[in-house]
Protein backbone atom coordinates (compact mmCIF):
# COMPACT_ATOMS: atom_id res chain seq x y z
CA UNK A 1 0.00 0.00 0.00
CA UNK A 2 1.39 3.27 -0.96
CA UNK A 3 1.40 6.32 1.84
CA UNK A 4 -1.15 7.93 2.48
CA UNK A 5 -1.90 10.70 0.28
CA UNK A 6 -2.13 13.38 2.67
CA UNK A 7 -2.79 13.47 6.41
CA UNK A 8 -6.24 12.46 7.34
CA UNK A 9 -7.19 10.69 3.77
CA UNK A 10 -6.97 6.84 2.90
CA UNK A 11 -4.19 5.54 0.83
CA UNK A 12 -5.72 3.55 -2.06
CA UNK A 13 -4.13 0.25 -3.40
CA UNK A 14 -2.77 0.78 -6.50
CA UNK A 15 -2.39 -1.70 -9.28
CA UNK A 16 -2.97 -1.75 -13.32
CA UNK A 17 -5.14 -3.39 -15.27
CA UNK A 18 -4.24 -3.52 -19.14
CA UNK A 19 -6.71 -1.92 -21.70
CA UNK A 20 -5.84 -0.77 -25.05
CA UNK A 21 -2.60 0.61 -25.71
CA UNK A 22 -1.14 -0.71 -22.16
CA UNK A 23 -1.45 -0.55 -18.49
CA UNK A 24 -4.25 1.95 -16.99
CA UNK A 25 -3.35 3.03 -13.16
CA UNK A 26 -6.14 2.43 -10.58
CA UNK A 27 -6.48 3.03 -7.04
CA UNK A 28 -9.09 1.21 -4.75
CA UNK A 29 -10.17 1.83 -1.26
CA UNK A 30 -12.20 -0.35 1.00
CA UNK A 31 -12.77 -4.03 1.64
CA UNK A 32 -12.02 -6.75 -1.49
CA UNK A 33 -15.53 -7.84 -0.75
CA UNK A 34 -17.17 -4.85 -0.33
CA UNK A 35 -19.83 -3.80 -2.99
CA UNK A 36 -17.93 -1.86 -5.70
CA UNK A 37 -18.50 1.73 -6.81
CA UNK A 38 -16.88 2.48 -9.93
CA UNK A 39 -15.48 6.45 -9.57
CA UNK A 40 -14.84 8.64 -12.61
CA UNK A 41 -12.73 12.03 -12.36
CA UNK A 42 -12.92 14.89 -14.14
CA UNK A 43 -11.42 16.26 -16.74
CA UNK A 44 -8.17 17.63 -15.14
CA UNK A 45 -8.08 15.28 -12.33
CA UNK A 46 -7.11 11.99 -10.95
CA UNK A 47 -8.31 9.37 -9.01
CA UNK A 48 -6.68 11.17 -6.10
CA UNK A 49 -9.59 13.02 -6.03
CA UNK A 50 -12.04 10.32 -4.16
CA UNK A 51 -10.10 10.15 -1.43
CA UNK A 52 -12.54 11.97 0.67
CA UNK A 53 -15.17 9.95 -0.76
CA UNK A 54 -13.25 6.72 0.14
CA UNK A 55 -13.14 7.75 3.74
CA UNK A 56 -16.75 8.56 3.93
CA UNK A 57 -18.15 4.96 2.42
CA UNK A 58 -15.50 2.82 4.34
CA UNK A 59 -17.46 -0.02 3.40
CA UNK A 60 -17.70 -0.58 -0.27
CA UNK A 61 -15.10 -0.97 -2.72
CA UNK A 62 -14.20 2.19 -4.74
CA UNK A 63 -12.49 1.44 -7.04
CA UNK A 64 -10.59 4.61 -9.28
CA UNK A 65 -8.75 4.69 -12.81
CA UNK A 66 -6.64 7.53 -13.56
CA UNK A 67 -8.13 8.14 -17.22
CA UNK A 68 -6.34 8.09 -20.18
CA UNK A 69 -4.37 10.79 -20.34
CA UNK A 70 -4.23 11.77 -17.08
CA UNK A 71 -2.21 11.05 -13.95
CA UNK A 72 -0.41 7.37 -13.86
CA UNK A 73 -2.20 6.37 -16.88
CA UNK A 74 -0.94 9.74 -18.83
CA UNK A 75 1.13 7.55 -20.58
CA UNK A 76 -1.46 5.38 -22.66
CA UNK A 77 -1.92 6.87 -26.09
CA UNK A 78 -4.52 8.45 -28.15
CA UNK A 79 -6.95 8.96 -29.37
CA UNK A 80 -8.57 10.52 -26.57
CA UNK A 81 -12.54 11.17 -26.33
CA UNK A 82 -15.22 10.00 -24.40
CA UNK A 83 -16.05 7.14 -25.74
CA UNK A 84 -12.58 5.98 -25.52
CA UNK A 85 -12.99 6.32 -21.74
CA UNK A 86 -15.73 4.39 -21.70
CA UNK A 87 -14.73 2.08 -23.40
CA UNK A 88 -11.77 1.46 -21.14
CA UNK A 89 -13.61 1.49 -18.45
CA UNK A 90 -15.52 -1.64 -19.73
CA UNK A 91 -12.00 -3.21 -19.75
CA UNK A 92 -11.24 -2.44 -16.32
CA UNK A 93 -14.58 -3.57 -15.06
CA UNK A 94 -13.47 -7.62 -17.01
CA UNK A 95 -10.21 -6.74 -15.53
CA UNK A 96 -11.22 -6.75 -12.00
CA UNK A 97 -14.21 -9.50 -12.59
CA UNK A 98 -16.56 -7.17 -11.71
CA UNK A 99 -19.74 -7.71 -13.47
CA UNK A 100 -22.02 -4.92 -12.22
CA UNK A 101 -21.38 -1.79 -10.16
CA UNK A 102 -22.67 1.74 -9.49
CA UNK A 103 -20.99 4.34 -11.18
CA UNK A 104 -20.59 7.72 -9.93
CA UNK A 105 -18.95 10.41 -11.78
CA UNK A 106 -17.71 13.85 -11.31
CA UNK A 107 -17.34 16.32 -14.35
CA UNK A 108 -16.48 14.83 -16.62
CA UNK A 109 -16.62 11.78 -15.53
CA UNK A 110 -20.22 12.30 -15.07
CA UNK A 111 -20.47 12.01 -19.09
CA UNK A 112 -18.18 9.34 -19.22
CA UNK A 113 -20.83 7.44 -16.62
CA UNK A 114 -23.65 8.13 -19.44
CA UNK A 115 -21.34 7.04 -22.32
CA UNK A 116 -20.90 3.56 -20.37
CA UNK A 117 -24.22 3.47 -20.15
CA UNK A 118 -24.98 3.80 -23.93
CA UNK A 119 -21.87 1.58 -24.44
CA UNK A 120 -22.46 -1.55 -22.06
CA UNK A 121 -26.31 -0.74 -19.98
CA UNK A 122 -26.23 -4.13 -17.99
CA UNK A 123 -22.92 -3.40 -16.36
CA UNK A 124 -24.67 -0.21 -14.67
CA UNK A 125 -26.47 -0.53 -11.99
CA UNK A 126 -26.62 3.17 -10.95
CA UNK A 127 -25.35 6.37 -11.43
CA UNK A 128 -24.18 9.61 -9.31
CA UNK A 129 -24.07 12.41 -12.05
CA UNK A 130 -21.38 14.99 -9.56
CA UNK A 131 -22.20 18.11 -11.40
CA UNK A 132 -21.78 16.81 -14.76
CA UNK A 133 -23.10 14.51 -17.25
CA UNK A 134 -25.50 17.49 -18.49
CA UNK A 135 -24.60 18.83 -21.82
CA UNK A 136 -23.05 21.88 -21.68
CA UNK A 137 -22.63 24.58 -24.52
CA UNK A 138 -20.01 23.58 -26.95
CA UNK A 139 -16.37 25.10 -26.71
CA UNK A 140 -15.62 27.92 -29.54
CA UNK A 141 -13.16 26.66 -32.30
CA UNK A 142 -9.82 27.28 -31.82
CA UNK A 143 -8.53 30.38 -34.06
CA UNK A 144 -5.48 29.71 -36.12
CA UNK A 145 -2.44 29.32 -34.19
CA UNK A 146 -4.40 29.66 -30.94
CA UNK A 147 -2.13 27.98 -27.71
CA UNK A 148 -4.19 25.54 -25.80
CA UNK A 149 -4.36 27.99 -23.13
CA UNK A 150 -6.12 30.61 -24.83
CA UNK A 151 -8.73 27.85 -26.04
CA UNK A 152 -8.51 26.25 -22.47
CA UNK A 153 -7.79 28.85 -20.13
CA UNK A 154 -5.99 27.95 -17.05
CA UNK A 155 -6.49 24.45 -16.58
CA UNK A 156 -4.50 24.48 -19.62
CA UNK A 157 -2.28 27.05 -18.51
CA UNK A 158 -1.03 25.01 -15.63
CA UNK A 159 -0.65 21.94 -17.62
CA UNK A 160 2.06 23.72 -19.86
CA UNK A 161 4.03 25.34 -15.93
CA UNK A 162 6.79 23.81 -14.45
CA UNK A 163 7.27 23.81 -10.28
CA UNK A 164 10.04 23.65 -8.65
CA UNK A 165 8.91 21.50 -5.85
CA UNK A 166 5.30 20.31 -3.93
CA UNK A 167 5.42 23.63 -1.88
CA UNK A 168 5.05 25.72 -4.89
CA UNK A 169 2.27 23.81 -6.69
CA UNK A 170 0.76 23.57 -2.98
CA UNK A 171 1.07 27.35 -3.16
CA UNK A 172 -0.47 27.67 -6.57
CA UNK A 173 -3.62 25.85 -5.34
CA UNK A 174 -4.23 27.61 -2.19
CA UNK A 175 -4.55 30.05 -4.32
CA UNK A 176 -7.18 29.14 -6.54
CA UNK A 177 -10.34 31.11 -5.74
CA UNK A 178 -12.26 27.46 -5.08
CA UNK A 179 -9.97 26.03 -2.80
CA UNK A 180 -10.23 29.81 -0.51
CA UNK A 181 -10.71 28.57 2.76
CA UNK A 182 -11.38 24.99 1.77
CA UNK A 183 -7.50 23.41 1.96
CA UNK A 184 -7.88 20.22 3.25
CA UNK A 185 -6.86 16.71 2.78
CA UNK A 186 -8.59 15.65 -0.28
CA UNK A 187 -7.20 19.05 -2.28
CA UNK A 188 -3.81 18.01 -0.91
CA UNK A 189 -3.90 14.25 -1.86
CA UNK A 190 -5.35 15.67 -5.40
CA UNK A 191 -2.17 18.21 -6.16
CA UNK A 192 0.78 15.70 -4.58
CA UNK A 193 -0.53 12.97 -7.19
CA UNK A 194 -0.97 15.21 -9.79
CA UNK A 195 2.87 15.69 -10.25
CA UNK A 196 4.80 13.91 -12.28
CA UNK A 197 9.00 14.20 -13.03
CA UNK A 198 11.80 14.99 -10.32
CA UNK A 199 12.35 18.35 -8.37
CA UNK A 200 12.89 20.57 -9.83
CA UNK A 201 11.13 19.75 -12.84
CA UNK A 202 7.78 18.76 -11.46
CA UNK A 203 4.83 18.95 -13.97
CA UNK A 204 1.18 18.22 -13.90
CA UNK A 205 0.40 14.94 -15.35
CA UNK A 206 -3.13 15.82 -17.36
CA UNK A 207 -1.92 15.52 -20.92
CA UNK A 208 -2.68 18.78 -22.77
CA UNK A 209 -4.02 16.93 -25.96
CA UNK A 210 -6.40 14.74 -23.79
CA UNK A 211 -7.76 17.77 -22.33
CA UNK A 212 -8.58 19.65 -25.62
CA UNK A 213 -9.90 16.40 -27.57
CA UNK A 214 -12.46 15.39 -24.12
CA UNK A 215 -13.81 19.60 -23.71
CA UNK A 216 -14.99 19.52 -27.11
CA UNK A 217 -17.40 16.28 -26.50
CA UNK A 218 -19.24 17.47 -23.57
CA UNK A 219 -22.04 19.36 -25.14
CA UNK A 220 -24.05 15.89 -25.79
CA UNK A 221 -24.80 14.94 -29.45
CA UNK A 222 -26.04 11.27 -30.63
CA UNK A 223 -23.39 9.11 -28.47
CA UNK A 224 -24.51 11.32 -24.92
CA UNK A 225 -28.16 10.72 -25.84
CA UNK A 226 -27.84 7.19 -26.44
CA UNK A 227 -26.77 7.04 -23.35
CA UNK A 228 -29.70 8.83 -21.65
CA UNK A 229 -32.16 6.42 -23.67
CA UNK A 230 -30.63 3.62 -22.68
CA UNK A 231 -30.88 5.08 -18.56
CA UNK A 232 -34.84 5.91 -19.81
CA UNK A 233 -35.33 2.73 -21.53
CA UNK A 234 -33.89 0.62 -18.36
CA UNK A 235 -35.22 2.47 -15.37
CA UNK A 236 -31.60 2.75 -14.29
CA UNK A 237 -31.65 5.25 -11.03
CA UNK A 238 -29.84 8.36 -11.72
CA UNK A 239 -29.02 11.11 -9.37
CA UNK A 240 -27.58 14.76 -10.54
CA UNK A 241 -25.95 16.94 -7.95
CA UNK A 242 -25.65 20.48 -8.58
CA UNK A 243 -22.84 22.43 -6.82
CA UNK A 244 -24.16 26.15 -6.60
CA UNK A 245 -20.71 28.09 -7.09
CA UNK A 246 -18.60 27.69 -10.20
CA UNK A 247 -15.31 26.37 -10.98
CA UNK A 248 -13.41 29.83 -9.60
CA UNK A 249 -15.86 29.58 -6.59
CA UNK A 250 -18.13 32.35 -8.65
CA UNK A 251 -21.62 32.58 -7.42
CA UNK A 252 -22.94 31.20 -10.57
CA UNK A 253 -23.00 27.35 -10.77
CA UNK A 254 -21.17 25.11 -13.48
CA UNK A 255 -25.30 24.55 -14.07
CA UNK A 256 -28.62 26.84 -13.53
CA UNK A 257 -30.66 25.64 -10.70
CA UNK A 258 -33.15 24.49 -13.24
CA UNK A 259 -30.72 22.42 -15.34
CA UNK A 260 -31.65 18.91 -14.59
CA UNK A 261 -35.30 20.11 -15.91
CA UNK A 262 -34.94 19.10 -19.27
CA UNK A 263 -33.04 15.85 -18.23
CA UNK A 264 -35.84 14.54 -16.17
CA UNK A 265 -37.99 14.70 -19.54
CA UNK A 266 -35.41 12.50 -21.18
CA UNK A 267 -34.98 10.25 -17.83
CA UNK A 268 -38.15 10.24 -15.63
CA UNK A 269 -36.42 8.51 -12.71
CA UNK A 270 -33.42 10.82 -12.50
CA UNK A 271 -33.35 12.69 -9.18
CA UNK A 272 -31.97 15.98 -8.82
CA UNK A 273 -30.95 18.02 -5.45
CA UNK A 274 -28.59 20.88 -4.76
CA UNK A 275 -25.41 20.45 -1.89
CA UNK A 276 -25.09 23.33 -0.01
CA UNK A 277 -22.27 26.09 0.03
CA UNK A 278 -20.01 23.85 -2.62
CA UNK A 279 -18.40 24.90 -5.66
CA UNK A 280 -17.29 22.57 -8.52
CA UNK A 281 -14.63 21.68 -6.98
CA UNK A 282 -15.23 21.28 -3.93
CA UNK A 283 -18.42 19.13 -4.15
CA UNK A 284 -16.00 16.67 -4.15
CA UNK A 285 -12.78 17.93 -2.54
CA UNK A 286 -14.53 19.49 0.23
CA UNK A 287 -15.86 16.93 3.72
CA UNK A 288 -19.10 18.82 2.97
CA UNK A 289 -19.74 18.09 -0.57
CA UNK A 290 -17.50 14.62 -0.35
CA UNK A 291 -20.79 13.54 2.57
CA UNK A 292 -23.39 14.64 0.22
CA UNK A 293 -22.07 12.83 -2.35
CA UNK A 294 -21.33 9.88 0.14
CA UNK A 295 -24.96 9.96 1.58
CA UNK A 296 -26.30 9.70 -2.39
CA UNK A 297 -24.32 6.63 -3.57
CA UNK A 298 -25.05 4.78 -0.35
CA UNK A 299 -28.77 5.38 -0.97
CA UNK A 300 -28.51 3.90 -4.49
CA UNK A 301 -26.68 1.29 -3.14
CA UNK A 302 -29.54 0.86 -0.75
CA UNK A 303 -31.90 0.17 -3.23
Amino acid sequence: MDRPMSSGSPAPRLRTVEVDGGPMTVGEWGPEDGTPVLAVHGITASLAGWSLLAAALPEVRLVAPDLRGRGRSNVLPGPYGLDRHAADLEQLLDGLGLDRVVVVGHSMGAFVGVRLVGLAPDRVAALVLVDGGIALPPMPAPAPGARPEDVLGPAAQRLTMTFADRSAYHDFWRAHPAFSGAWGPGVEAYVDHDLEGEEPHLTPSTRVEALATDIQQLAGGPRHDAGLAALRERGTPVTFLRAPRGLMDEPDGLYPPDAAADLVAQVPQLRATEVDDVNHYTVLLGERGAEAVAAETRALLDR
